[in-house]
């Protein structure tokens, strides 16, 4: 369902130049875009953003589902780099853009001739962000990084997992889409302080630094501890029992239920809920600490209870209890949930290839979140592009495409 959308024009009349690929730049531009920006794509010629084709696409269609997700509501242009004439065309892009963004090999933008400098001479107004796997000054600067490398020195990995065990990649894309977030947000600050100064910026952020911000409290746990914050499983770093995973019915991999009663009323209100109201005041069960050294006791007394309904049962009654809980749901159960769907959670992509139901922006304005535009196809807006952003022609365009320019 698309009628719980609407196109936002937060940023309308913003030029975002998009020299970005895979996930981490991408991520930021299609926010920016969700939001009302006119994001347009640079992409190879012959190949598109890697993006596009790294990945297993859908039947009949030449893209990768994981292009429709990263590159919703964008236009797409194709340029050779490797032509005088392809490099003339993105400066002269660059000087009508409000903002540019990166996110190739360190170094490669500056070999092109596109670095900052350069880019800033031609607009002085320009915001100018790049994103790469280490930060300028970091010993591996030079470094290539892709999700897993940003997660694993970023500190992430070193916290996830059992105590017991090794360190674990985090599901979630943090390295990736997680420094995208962080750029969009610097973005917009910088968009909002040019209106007062008229000045650019450039923005540089490393997925490495980014990890550091997503783990703030991790830090806080070493700073009380004195070591290095440790592996916990699926407890906080700074809760005791019970707060973890609970089994439900009828057992199956992801039939679970998260429970955090840290607080004394949550925990009271759980007393409640599994029938031990006789607990309640013990001092050997009342404080966080208490329990902390009974552990295993109070999780047993939750789990003998959660075993005997399932996940979504176990949510309903002890959240209804003013308890935190959450069923583990996973991604089948996620995208056939109708209500994401009638909030505009999860919307349908429109593509020439076939629909493509996918998560779309998670904020609602006045309501509703941002209408789904489909990912474009390569190249798909040359003329349109190249037309308004430089006053070209069809026929103009259409000699670039022949020349292989374009």
């Amino acid at each position: 369902m698309t009628e719980n959308s609407a196109p936002l024009q937060c940023l309308a009349g913003v030029r975002i130049l998009d020299l970005t690929q895979f996930e981490a730049g991408p991520s930021c531009t299609e926010a920016l875009a969700w939001l009302g920006a006119e994001v347009v794509k640079v992409e190879n010629p012959s190949t598109g953003e890697p993006g596009r084709t790294s990945f297993a696409g859908p039947p009949g269609g030449p893209d990768s589902f994981y292009f429709f997700e990263f590159n919703a509501n964008k236009k797409s242009v194709t340029v050779n780099l490797k032509s005088e004439r392809g490099l003339a065309l993105v400066k002269d892009m660059a000087k009508k853009a409000d903002v540019m963004i990166e996110n190739m090999a360190p170094g490669t933008i500056e070999r092109l001739g596109l670095g900052y400098e350069e880019i800033r001479a031609l607009n002085p107004g320009i915001i100018y962000a790049q994103v790469k796997g280490f930060g300028e000054g970091s010993p591996y600067e030079k470094n290539l990084a892709f999700d897993m490398i940003a997660q694993a020195c970023g500190g992430t990995m070193s916290i996830t997992g059992e105590p017991d065990g090794p360190p674990i990649k985090p599901g979630p894309s943090l390295g990736d889409t997680g420094t995208g977030m962080t750029m969009a947000i610097s973005i917009l600050g910088a968009l909002y302080e040019r209106r007062a100064t008229g000045r650019g910026r450039r923005l540089q952020v490393a997925m490495q630094d980014a990890m550091l911000h997503y783990i703030r409290i991790a830090f806080q746990a070493q700073a009380a501890s004195g070591q290095a914050a440790r592996r916990n499983g699926s407890r906080s770093a700074t809760a005791v029992a019970p707060a973890g995973i609970f089994p439900c019915a009828p057992g199956g991999p992801n039939d679970w239920v998260y429970v955090f009663a840290r607080q004394p009323d949550h925990w009271h209100r759980l007393l409640k809920v599994l029938g031990r109201e006789d607990l309640i005041g013990n001092p050997s069960y009342d404080t966080p600490k208490a329990r902390g050294e009974r552990i295993a006791e109070v999780n047993e007394m939750v789990t003998d209870w959660t075993k005997r309904r399932d996940k979504h049962e176990a949510m309903r009654i002890i959240g209804a209890a003013g308890v935190p809980a959450g069923a583990v749901l996973d991604t089948m159960e996620l995208m056939n949930e109708p209500s994401f769907a009638e909030r505009g959670i999860l919307q349908t992509m429109d593509h020439p290839t076939g629909p493509f139901k996918m998560p779309s922006w998670p904020v609602r304005f006045d309501g509703r979140p941002p209408k789904l535009e489909p990912a474009p196809l390569l190249g798909q807006h040359a003329a349109d592009v190249f037309g308004e952003w430089l006053g070209m022609s069809a026929c103009d365009v259409e000699t670039l495409r022949k020349e292989g320019v374009s």
